[in-house]
């Protein structure tokens, strides 16, 4: 797993998919209480709300090339992805957080 705020890059391990996912929730709580980003740009560039940054990226990898993660923004929403270059959001259904729309899309069925 890898938890990317800012500059700073940490990495741990877990040998458990349901121990990650809940360090995945567990790291991305903790950046969206941090969260704080301002308005960038203005006048000559394109304008960015803290809604459109990234503030933080908690990302994980697993067996068979399973790969997702949760992208902080700047106002501390989330939003949940797959992939890794080519990230696909995860569309949450109904009062669904961003975690548990990631832990269905990384879960097979049978084990949830």
């Amino acid at each position: 797993m890898r938890i990317r705020a800012g500059a700073r890059v940490l990495r741990e391990r877990y040998e458990d998919a349901n121990q990650a996912l809940a360090a995945v929730e567990r790291h991305a709580r903790e950046l969206e209480r941090t969260a704080a980003a301002r308005a960038t740009g203005g006048r000559l560039l394109r304008r960015f709300e803290p809604v459109a940054q990234v503030v933080g990226r908690v990302e994980i990898s697993g067996p068979d090339g399973i790969q997702g993660g949760v992208d902080v923004r700047g106002d501390g929403s989330a939003e949940a992805f797959t992939g890794r270059l080519r990230r696909t959001l995860i569309e949450q259904r109904g009062e669904e957080s961003p975690y548990a729309a990631l832990r269905r899309a990384l879960t097979p069925a049978e084990a949830r």
